[in-house]
Protein backbone atom coordinates (compact mmCIF):
# COMPACT_ATOMS: atom_id res chain seq x y z
CA UNK A 1 0.00 0.00 0.00
CA UNK A 2 1.36 3.36 -1.01
CA UNK A 3 1.88 5.89 1.84
CA UNK A 4 0.36 8.80 -0.07
CA UNK A 5 -2.96 10.58 -0.54
CA UNK A 6 -4.35 11.98 -3.70
CA UNK A 7 -3.60 15.71 -3.85
CA UNK A 8 -7.34 16.43 -3.50
CA UNK A 9 -7.62 14.41 -0.27
CA UNK A 10 -4.49 16.03 1.21
CA UNK A 11 -5.89 19.47 0.31
CA UNK A 12 -9.18 18.69 2.10
CA UNK A 13 -7.32 17.61 5.25
CA UNK A 14 -5.12 20.70 5.13
CA UNK A 15 -8.13 23.00 4.73
CA UNK A 16 -9.82 21.30 7.67
CA UNK A 17 -6.71 21.90 9.80
CA UNK A 18 -6.76 25.54 8.66
CA UNK A 19 -10.39 25.79 9.86
CA UNK A 20 -9.31 24.58 13.29
CA UNK A 21 -6.39 27.01 13.24
CA UNK A 22 -8.75 29.89 12.38
CA UNK A 23 -11.06 28.87 15.23
CA UNK A 24 -8.09 28.81 17.63
CA UNK A 25 -6.79 32.19 16.45
CA UNK A 26 -10.26 33.60 17.08
CA UNK A 27 -10.29 32.15 20.58
CA UNK A 28 -6.89 33.69 21.38
CA UNK A 29 -8.00 37.03 19.93
CA UNK A 30 -11.13 37.05 22.09
CA UNK A 31 -9.31 35.95 25.23
CA UNK A 32 -6.85 38.83 24.77
CA UNK A 33 -9.52 41.37 23.81
CA UNK A 34 -11.70 40.59 26.82
CA UNK A 35 -8.64 40.71 29.07
CA UNK A 36 -8.14 44.29 27.89
CA UNK A 37 -11.85 45.13 27.92
CA UNK A 38 -12.70 43.75 31.36
CA UNK A 39 -9.34 43.67 33.11
CA UNK A 40 -9.28 39.90 33.62
CA UNK A 41 -9.45 36.74 31.54
CA UNK A 42 -12.90 35.53 30.60
CA UNK A 43 -13.36 32.01 29.25
CA UNK A 44 -14.68 32.34 25.72
CA UNK A 45 -16.42 29.60 23.78
CA UNK A 46 -18.00 26.38 24.88
CA UNK A 47 -15.45 23.61 25.14
CA UNK A 48 -12.00 23.56 23.62
CA UNK A 49 -9.68 26.47 22.83
CA UNK A 50 -11.55 27.52 19.70
CA UNK A 51 -14.53 29.48 18.49
CA UNK A 52 -16.11 27.78 15.45
CA UNK A 53 -17.41 31.00 13.85
CA UNK A 54 -13.79 32.06 13.29
CA UNK A 55 -13.05 28.67 11.76
CA UNK A 56 -15.95 29.05 9.33
CA UNK A 57 -14.75 32.56 8.48
CA UNK A 58 -11.27 31.16 7.87
CA UNK A 59 -12.80 28.43 5.68
CA UNK A 60 -14.60 31.01 3.55
CA UNK A 61 -11.46 33.11 3.24
CA UNK A 62 -9.36 30.05 2.34
CA UNK A 63 -11.83 28.93 -0.32
CA UNK A 64 -12.02 32.41 -1.87
CA UNK A 65 -8.26 33.03 -1.95
CA UNK A 66 -6.71 29.53 -2.19
CA UNK A 67 -4.41 29.07 -5.21
CA UNK A 68 -5.08 32.61 -6.36
CA UNK A 69 -2.57 35.45 -6.48
CA UNK A 70 -4.71 37.82 -4.44
CA UNK A 71 -3.44 41.28 -3.57
CA UNK A 72 -3.24 41.78 0.24
CA UNK A 73 -5.53 44.84 -0.03
CA UNK A 74 -8.11 42.72 -1.82
CA UNK A 75 -7.78 40.03 0.87
CA UNK A 76 -8.33 42.76 3.47
CA UNK A 77 -11.48 43.99 1.70
CA UNK A 78 -12.79 40.45 1.15
CA UNK A 79 -12.21 39.66 4.83
CA UNK A 80 -13.84 42.86 6.07
CA UNK A 81 -16.94 42.32 3.91
CA UNK A 82 -17.08 38.58 4.59
CA UNK A 83 -16.66 38.97 8.35
CA UNK A 84 -19.30 41.73 8.40
CA UNK A 85 -21.79 39.46 6.63
CA UNK A 86 -20.90 36.41 8.75
CA UNK A 87 -21.00 38.27 12.07
CA UNK A 88 -24.10 40.31 11.36
CA UNK A 89 -25.98 37.40 9.79
CA UNK A 90 -25.07 34.89 12.49
CA UNK A 91 -25.75 37.36 15.31
CA UNK A 92 -29.09 38.41 13.84
CA UNK A 93 -30.24 34.81 13.21
CA UNK A 94 -29.20 33.67 16.69
CA UNK A 95 -31.03 36.56 18.30
CA UNK A 96 -34.22 36.48 16.22
CA UNK A 97 -34.57 32.74 15.59
CA UNK A 98 -33.16 31.22 18.79
CA UNK A 99 -35.01 33.05 21.56
CA UNK A 100 -32.74 36.07 21.95
CA UNK A 101 -29.47 34.07 22.04
CA UNK A 102 -26.37 36.23 21.91
CA UNK A 103 -22.90 34.70 21.75
CA UNK A 104 -21.45 38.23 21.59
CA UNK A 105 -22.82 41.72 22.11
CA UNK A 106 -20.84 44.73 20.92
CA UNK A 107 -23.22 47.01 22.85
CA UNK A 108 -21.32 46.06 26.02
CA UNK A 109 -17.72 46.34 24.77
CA UNK A 110 -15.07 49.03 24.50
CA UNK A 111 -14.07 50.37 21.09
CA UNK A 112 -17.42 49.43 19.60
CA UNK A 113 -17.63 52.29 17.08
CA UNK A 114 -19.80 51.56 14.10
CA UNK A 115 -21.82 49.14 16.24
CA UNK A 116 -24.91 47.77 14.49
CA UNK A 117 -27.36 46.20 16.93
CA UNK A 118 -24.56 44.65 18.95
CA UNK A 119 -24.03 42.14 16.13
CA UNK A 120 -21.07 43.77 14.40
CA UNK A 121 -18.82 46.80 14.81
CA UNK A 122 -16.10 48.49 12.79
CA UNK A 123 -13.32 47.52 15.24
CA UNK A 124 -14.12 43.83 14.87
CA UNK A 125 -14.19 43.76 11.07
CA UNK A 126 -11.05 45.94 10.91
CA UNK A 127 -9.13 43.49 13.11
CA UNK A 128 -10.54 40.53 11.16
CA UNK A 129 -9.35 42.17 7.93
CA UNK A 130 -5.82 42.47 9.30
CA UNK A 131 -5.88 38.90 10.63
CA UNK A 132 -7.23 37.71 7.25
CA UNK A 133 -4.22 39.17 5.44
CA UNK A 134 -1.80 37.54 7.89
CA UNK A 135 -3.70 34.25 7.68
CA UNK A 136 -3.63 34.08 3.87
CA UNK A 137 -0.05 35.33 3.61
CA UNK A 138 1.55 33.01 6.21
CA UNK A 139 -0.81 30.43 7.72
CA UNK A 140 -2.33 29.03 4.52
CA UNK A 141 0.94 28.62 2.58
CA UNK A 142 2.71 27.44 5.74
CA UNK A 143 0.15 24.73 6.45
CA UNK A 144 0.14 23.52 2.85
CA UNK A 145 3.93 23.39 2.85
CA UNK A 146 3.95 21.51 6.17
CA UNK A 147 1.29 18.94 5.20
CA UNK A 148 2.85 18.30 1.78
CA UNK A 149 6.02 17.15 3.54
CA UNK A 150 4.16 14.77 5.87
CA UNK A 151 3.58 11.15 5.08
CA UNK A 152 0.05 9.76 5.07
CA UNK A 153 0.28 8.10 8.50
CA UNK A 154 1.74 11.15 10.22
CA UNK A 155 -0.86 13.47 8.72
CA UNK A 156 -3.70 11.15 9.74
CA UNK A 157 -2.21 10.77 13.23
CA UNK A 158 -2.50 14.53 13.60
CA UNK A 159 -5.76 15.19 11.71
CA UNK A 160 -7.98 12.40 13.06
CA UNK A 161 -7.67 13.20 16.79
CA UNK A 162 -8.10 16.92 16.06
CA UNK A 163 -11.19 16.19 13.96
CA UNK A 164 -12.74 13.93 16.60
CA UNK A 165 -12.15 16.47 19.40
CA UNK A 166 -13.11 19.56 17.38
CA UNK A 167 -16.24 18.11 15.76
CA UNK A 168 -17.22 16.28 18.97
CA UNK A 169 -16.93 19.54 20.90
CA UNK A 170 -19.14 21.36 18.39
CA UNK A 171 -21.69 18.52 18.44
CA UNK A 172 -21.78 18.44 22.23
CA UNK A 173 -21.62 22.18 22.91
CA UNK A 174 -24.07 23.42 20.32
CA UNK A 175 -26.42 20.49 19.73
CA UNK A 176 -26.41 17.93 22.57
CA UNK A 177 -25.77 20.19 25.56
CA UNK A 178 -28.78 22.47 24.92
CA UNK A 179 -31.02 19.41 24.53
CA UNK A 180 -29.66 17.44 27.51
CA UNK A 181 -29.01 20.19 30.04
Amino acid sequence: MKDEFSPKYRTMITIFLLVVLGAMIGWVYEMLFYRIDQGHFIRRGQGGPWLPIYGFGALGLTLVTYKRKVNPWLVFIITVIGSFILEFGTGWVLYHCFGGMRLWDYNKEIWNWGNIGGYVCFRSVLIFGILGVLYTKWAVPGFFHMTEKMGRKKLLAIAIPIAVIFLGDILFSYILKPILF
